[in-house]
């Protein structure tokens, strides 16, 4: 018979094997970003609200908070790092005006960890306190994380286009909520149940906008491209009287 805490490491594991594909879901996004030169309609939201919920998860499963979560910290370290990644790549292919609102949201982020840090290592002296604290405010953050797409789907909703809402977000997202809610019931874990759970259904939720305006989606890509396509056909047309005028000396 398999232990709990066997099946908790298992299942801990396999958490960290979805939740990295989650946090790396977004690299086909960027890498369209990078080679348009452009975020476009890509808001910086899920990407900096992902990685104040990793900097206060991190904190959360350190040694002197809440010991042997060794499997938390793992994951949302490399979490940290890889949002780090794509923020900078947003930053660098921003507008001055979305910069600065970036640079805004960011600072107050690192504001807010370090104060967090210093006050709890400061003003409490157990386990059981620290944890507490740090919990509930991970459950807030792990909700804000979650939540954040629902700008995205209010613009899915206005627009009846997913085109910038990605997919595998969605998908991971759901993945990892519900592996976490497994790990969090095997040795029951409020702080984690809690926003994992919330993650199960703010995913499913956006993988039902997904499926409702893909079909809408594809069509309004097609005819923008076909509007493309007749725009560059006018002008290779008109490019090309021009010349027969110039070639014939008309006027």
């Amino acid at each position: 018979m398999v232990s709990t805490e066997a099946a908790r490491m298992t299942v801990g594991v396999l958490g960290n094997i979805v939740a990295l594909f989650l946090f790396l879901s977004p690299v086909p996004t960027f890498v369209q970003i990078w080679k348009k030169g452009s975020v476009e309609h890509y808001s910086p939201a899920p990407y900096l609200a992902t990685l104040v919920n990793c900097m206060v998860w991190t904190f959360y499963s350190l040694p002197m908070v809440h010991p042997h979560s060794t499997l938390v910290l793992t994951i949302d370290g490399a979490g940290i790092a890889i949002e780090l990644t794509y923020l900078i790549i947003f930053f660098i292919f921003s507008d001055r005006k979305k910069r600065l609102k970036f640079l805004l949201g960011l600072l107050i982020e690192l504001i807010f960890i370090s104060v967090l840090t210093s006050l709890v290592l400061t003003l409490t002296h157990s386990h059981k306190e620290r944890s507490l604290i740090v919990g509930i405010i991970g459950i807030l953050f792990g909700i804000m994380m979650y939540a954040s797409p629902l700008v995205v789907m209010k613009m899915v909703l206005t627009t009846r286009s997913v085109e910038y809402m990605p997919f595998f977000l969605s998908f991971t997202g759901f993945l990892s909520g519900l592996t976490w809610s497994t790990y969090a019931l095997i040795q029951f874990d409020l702080f984690i149940l809690v926003p994992s759970v919330v993650g199960v259904v703010f995913s499913m939720a956006q993988l039902i906008l997904y499926a409702t305006f893909y079909k809408s989606t594809k069509r309004q890509i097609a005819e923008r491209e076909g509007k493309t396509g007749q725009m560059d056909l006018l002008e290779l047309v008109v490019n090309e009287e021009e010349s027969k005028k110039v070639g014939s000396g008309a006027p």
